[in-house]
């Protein structure tokens, strides 16, 4: 085989510190517990590699691995197909060309080249560099390293609801083991106390991408450890956000008790600014509404009205996933008068999902909330599919049959499953519009199952 210079494999290795073979093994040992726990299946989980293999991957005598060692690889080192990383680093970019082991599949045109390496190499960079100036300053945490770590969190938690979640929380839980570093180090205590709070939100971010995986046990626990880390930092807006995300857990845990207590107890902490407060009230009148308790859900939706009447200042926290727009608190309401049922809460819940819809289409593509836009697409095809407009309710799936292919959600998977449930026994079932509509939900769903890896949903 001619080789043409070092692999692209080689070259990240040396870059990272990593050219050790026993460094790199645990790196590659822990990388197939981590693969394994979140896509399965378990058996990864003991995968390893040997220093002859080591070695052969260096001076590119392998060009395609065994399947159990390329999705390790590729794991490692995210973006970076594996013919690609181990391919001569001076032609990783031009690889798939070059090299007949690329699927077709593959091949992607040049002004799409950051799905893969460049994005990932870019990103490195940056980290190395952001990594050394930290190193510069006089203790392991200075003004420098404070401002990397909130950009960091900033742009993650402002890009969350328009990335697939599954990739984002691999870059979410190495950021949060990053502040769990510094924290573990020694630093002046106004910084221990930024520390808490970053480590406190990446906690909250990683409890809410859990909520959206189906994993509703770990969610609770990062919750919980998000909400120690609020504690800790004596930041009422994180203690007040990470309750509201509890009691969010439990409304669709099915223990709508749990979530009003949870939104109460949240409401005890009182924010320097921002919406947090009027997230918890719209929880809870959906809480209420699964209880059947008419009352008390019109009045929190009211309550939440009032907050948001009175609000003048932004959030305190990032923003982002944790800000709580009127588009949210619309499709909220939306909800819960489709609980409360009967003609006239359908008929407002359906304006107020409407008004949510195009609210958050108003948006550009690339700021779009995806996730809370289809749910408010299914309020609003529940709604009409109870006022027997089937051509409106169908409108409305089949958006987010397409949206959800692109970046599914376990929140939204289940309303699809409710919607289609309900159609099923609805007095026109039988129409060609609803029998289509049926097969196309029950298409995607036998997708989604043939694309999961062995173990389950990623």
């Amino acid at each position: 085989m001619d080789q043409l210079g070092p692999t692209l494999f080689q070259t990240l290795i040396n870059q990272r510190g990593w050219q050790d073979y026993q460094v790199f093994k645990r790196r590659y040992e822990q990388a197939a517990k981590q693969l394994a726990e979140l896509e399965g299946p378990h058996s990864i989980a003991t995968a390893t590699i040997e220093k002859r293999q080591f070695f052969r991957y260096a001076h590119g005598e392998v060009r395609t691995p065994q399947t159990v060692a390329r999705r390790v690889l590729e794991f490692m080192f995210p973006g970076i197909p594996a013919a690609r990383l181990l391919a001569p680093a001076q032609t990783a970019q031009t690889a798939q060309e070059a090299s007949p082991s690329v699927p077709e599949t593959e091949r992607r045109s040049p002004g799409e080249s950051f799905e893969y390496g460049l994005e990932d190499v870019v990103t490195a960079a940056a980290n190395e560099s952001a990594r050394f100036a930290a190193r510069a300053e006089s203790s392991n945490v200075g003004p420098h390293t404070l401002e990397q770590l909130e950009s960091d969190i900033r742009r993650i938690v402002d890009s969350y609801p328009n990335r697939p979640v599954g990739p984002l929380f691999r870059e979410v839980r190495a950021l949060r083991d990053h502040a769990f570093e510094l924290l573990e180090g020694r630093q002046p205590p106004q910084y221990t106390r930024d520390l808490y709070l970053g480590a406190g939100i990446l906690c909250g971010v990683l409890a809410n991408a859990s909520f959206d995986l189906g994993r509703y046990d770990a969610a609770e626990t990062q919750a919980r450890t998000a909400f120690l880390f609020g504690e800790l930092a004596g930041h009422n807006g994180l203690r007040t956000w990470v309750r509201g995300l509890q009691a969010l857990i439990s409304y669709w845990d099915g223990r709508p008790g749990d979530a009003v207590r949870l939104a109460e107890s949240g409401s005890a902490f009182t924010p320097e600014s921002g919406t947090a407060h009027i997230r918890l009230e719209s929880i809870k009148a959906r809480a209420y509404g699964q209880l059947g308790r008419p009352g008390d859900a019109l009045a929190a939706l009211t309550a939440a009205d009032h907050l948001r009447d009175r609000l003048t200042d932004g959030d305190e926290l990032p923003g982002g996933m944790m800000a709580f727009p009127v588009e949210k608190q619309l499709f909220y309401a939306s909800s819960t008068h489709l609980w409360l049922a009967g003609p006239q809460h359908l008929g407002d819940a359906e304006a107020r999902a409407e008004e949510a819809v195009e609210m958050f289409q108003a948006a550009p593509p690339e700021r779009q909330r995806l996730g809370e836009m289809s749910l408010a697409r299914m309020d609003l095809a529940m709604a009409r599919l109870g006022r027997g407009d089937l051509d409106g309710a169908a409108a409305q799936i089949h958006t987010v049959l397409a949206t959800n292919a692109r970046r599914p959600t376990e929140s939204v998977d289940r309303r699809i499953g409710h919607f289609s449930r309900q159609l099923a026994a609805h007095p026109g079932a039988g129409a060609p519009i609803a029998i289509g509509l049926r097969e196309s939900i029950i298409a995607q769903q036998e997708r989604t199952i043939a694309e999961l890896p062995p173990g389950g949903r990623p």
